[in-house]
């Protein structure tokens, strides 16, 4: 008998017919909100808390802390349930009330910090937390079990369902565990795959996405492993995120729709190929928003 565990990652790969209409050049959107938590996070929230569990850091008693923009957090919320681990989750107080109540919903002790200390106000917060005691952060910026989950599912299932012809990998930047284990894989099938980051250009706000100060920079980034990374505005994150739905019928977050406008800045510039972009997860999380705003 399956668990729920059992569902998470071999998400579909689906081609986008409408917003990419260029000869020659194959885009394709990997949908990550059809794991059960309804992100690409699922991956690594799993990996994270059995590697804790496994090698013993997580021990009878204690809880868990963990700073996050929201994503992350509803995953570990789901699984820590799972496994009766108890939860708290650390995040920006503008995080919009989809994700913090999707999180109580698991039984989550939720923390709002200040919004104009963004996430480094919640990652400060968890380290005073922890300096304390009782408590393990698993720290998604830091964590080799982010990343290898990628090595071990989200690559290998883009390798396959492109029969080997990806050329081009595209993923939005926040912990940057997914574009750093799908580049360990991909590149060691074929070093020519090109990896892409997107990333936010100075002062926009893309949940998901992040330009990281350089002492917050996540532990897990080699930037040697992102071939190039292309700025995307939150206007045309926005705008693009609304064109997945009403053109593709493909309902995300920004993030989503920040990687898919930098896919096809790429494409312009290509004559054929085949490049695959993250969904990071659905646009239901973002309904309270003006995302979707006419």
């Amino acid at each position: 008998m399956a668990t729920l565990l059992d569902f998470i990652g071999n998400t579909p790969l689906v081609e986008l017919t409408h917003i990419n209409t260029k000869p020659g050049v194959k885009l394709y959107a990997k949908l990550e909100g059809n794991n059960p938590g309804g992100s690409v996070k699922d991956r690594a929230a799993y990996s994270m808390i059995k590697g804790a569990l496994d090698r013993g850091d997580l021990k009878p008693g204690m809880k868990i802390i963990e700073a996050t923009s929201g994503n992350t957090g509803i995953a570990l919320a789901m699984i820590a349930r799972l496994f009766e681990v108890e939860i708290e989750l650390v995040m920006p107080a503008n995080a919009t009330k989809e994700r913090v109540q999707t999180m109580e919903a698991f039984g989550a002790k939720v923390i709002l910090t200040p919004a104009e200390k963004s996430m480094e106000g919640a990652i400060d917060y968890v380290a005073e937390q922890v300096a304390k005691g009782g408590y393990l952060v698993l720290n998604q910026f830091g964590n080799p079990d982010n990343y290898m989950a990628h090595v071990r599912t989200t690559g290998p299932e883009i390798w396959h369902d492109t029969q080997g012809k990806v050329t081009h990998f595209v993923s939005s930047m926040g912990t940057t565990g997914t574009i750093m284990g799908v580049s360990r894989y991909l590149k060691e099938q074929n070093p020519e795959v090109q990896i892409i980051g997107a990333q936010p250009v100075e002062g926009s706000q893309i949940p998901g996405i992040r330009r990281w100060p350089t002492e917050y920079l996540p532990k897990i980034f080699e930037p040697e492993r992102v071939d190039r990374t292309i700025d995307v505005s939150q206007e045309e994150a926005t705008a693009m995120t609304r064109r997945l739905a009403r053109e593709e019928g493909v309902f995300a977050g920004m993030s989503s729709g920040g990687a898919v406008h930098v896919a096809t800045k790429l494409i312009e510039e290509m004559e054929e190929g085949v490049v695959v972009c993250i969904i990071c997860d659905r646009g239901d999380r973002y309904l309270s928003s003006d995302l979707f705003a006419s």
